[in-house]
């Protein structure tokens, strides 16, 4: 189960007392999700999720983050929205951990996703890159390029544990990347989810109902977090590239949101960036996975084998996006 801190009855009894969202019926940990201490949250007049920010999430950051989820929230995209106490505030503190309350969505992450399913998240992500247009906080990506060699750093010298040659397979792609990764300014940029994989992505039927865990959203190549959805949701568990679902979610993202051919003819080396960054932070995770902690991380070697596949292409139409 993904919950780091626990909170007792009476702190959180405390706690509720800020808002004005009725008393508490029950509460739970949330076994979903690897980064912060999630508890699904039951008043007599709603239902909640509450989520503790563990170690890994920056405090500074916090502020963008659930300013993103109003701002959304305002403009029609089905996120989670921020509860505001009585004094108007989103963040406080609970349990020695920064702490925030937000709105329940209901709907189903799909546990298999269909071809059904990629048209709509296209959709989805056109439309929220173009509802933060005029969204004015930024924040870095502090899991690009630069970050993906320290990350590196720290990993190489236990990488043959999750495979043997690991560490020089990366070096070589990191060395790549490196001298071919694009320019600041070589992509129209915006707000990115970063962090769009099925499990975020809530389903009612053949609809989506809610985009939540907004908590790597950054500046970035708005192409990039399309590829990070495309490496994300168009691979079988075979590990075979299914090109029908990335067709799918890429002809309905340009729908939404005009796609330049610079971000087409780029999708390539994002996919490749994705795929590494993928491939690193799961590495890190396996290797250095906190005691007591019941979650299983996820397997790192399902990206190394994405990585290889895309270290085979060059141009979109090898990979049938043309």
């Amino acid at each position: 189960m993904a919950v780091y801190t626990q909170v007792a009855d009476d702190e959180l009894e405390a706690f509720l007392c800020a808002y004005d969202i009725g008393t508490l019926a029950s509460y739970k940990g949330i076994a979903e999700g690897v980064e912060n201490s999630n508890y699904f949250l039951q008043t007599d007049q709603d239902s909640f999720i509450l989520t503790l920010y563990e170690k890994r999430v920056d405090l500074a950051d916090l502020p963008f983050f659930l300013a993103l989820m109003d701002h959304l929230a305002a403009v029609g995209i089905a996120c989670p929205t921020p509860i505001h106490g009585k004094d108007g505030e989103a963040l406080r503190t609970l349990a020695g951990r920064p702490a925030a309350i937000i709105s329940f969505l209901q709907g189903i992450s799909p546990r298999r996703v269909d071809v059904r399913h990629c048209a709509p998240l296209g959709e989805a992500l056109a439309d929220m890159h173009l509802a933060t247009d005029d969204f004015t906080m930024t924040r870095t990506n502090t899991l690009s390029l630069p970050d993906w060699r320290l990350l590196f750093d720290h990993c190489s010298p236990r990488a043959h544990e999750v495979e043997n040659g690991l560490a020089n397979e990366i070096e070589r792609e990191l060395e790549f990347l490196e001298e071919n990764w694009l320019g600041e300014e070589a992509l129209p940029r915006g707000v990115i989810h970063a962090d769009l994989f099925p499990d975020n992505v809530f389903f009612l039927g053949d609809d989506i109902s809610g985009l939540i865990d907004f908590y790597f959203a950054c500046s970035d190549f708005l192409a990039y977090d399309l590829a990070i959805c495309i490496n994300a949701w168009c691979f079988e568990k075979d590990g075979s590239f299914n090109v029908t679902k990335a067709r799918h979610m890429l002809n309905s993202y340009r729908k939404v949101r005009p796609f330049s051919q610079e971000e087409l003819e780029a999708i390539p080396i994002l996919l490749r960036g994705s795929a590494l960054r993928f491939l690193l932070t799961r590495m890190h995770d396996w290797l250095h996975h906190p005691q007591g902690a019941l979650v299983i991380p996820h397997d790192p070697l399902e990206y190394y084998r994405k990585l290889r596949f895309h270290q085979g292409t060059k141009r979109p139409g090898e990979l049938g996006l043309v």
